[in-house]
């Protein structure tokens, strides 16, 4: 299996061209953790000058799906996900720090919070919860 360093971690998001495309970047790793953060653009508003909930969705995901592969390996898929909207969310930096809430050697159940960084202020705007599953290679 493979050593899973914040190195290997911030490697496999630079390896998903719509990761790199949003500009997003793993900040912390391990433990039973990740945290993934973006920077908020203009081209990632909505029409009322929020940041669109599916880049809010998207940074859920992902983080979900980091934290997850802390306790699973490398090898993860996001197997489902909620998400609550609670506070638009404005701001410079999307913050979204999740944790294995519970972990079995075939999946694990995450929570994720997500915040907007605005300065020295966070504002919650989001709290998600996912099922993230190991793919193990398949008998043929």
């Amino acid at each position: 299996m493979v050593d899973l360093t914040l190195a290997v971690a911030q490697e496999l998001l630079a390896a998903q061209p719509f990761s790199v495309l949003l500009g997003a970047r793993v900040t912390a790793f391990g433990d039973g953790g990740a945290t993934l953060e973006l920077d908020i653009r203009p081209d990632l508003l909505q029409q009322n000058g929020f940041l669109h909930g599916g880049v809010l969705s998207y940074a859920a995901d992902n983080a979900l799906t980091f934290a997850g592969g802390t306790a699973l390996g490398p090898s993860v898929l996001t197997g489902g996900f909620t998400i609550n909207y609670l506070h638009p969310a404005q701001g410079n930096v999307l913050r979204a720090v999740a944790t294995v809430a519970h972990a079995t050697s075939r999946q694990a159940t995450c929570t994720c919070e997500l915040r907007t960084v605005d300065g020295d202020t966070e504002t919650l705007c989001a709290l998600a919860q996912g099922t993230v599953i190991a793919v193990r290679p398949s008998a043929t």
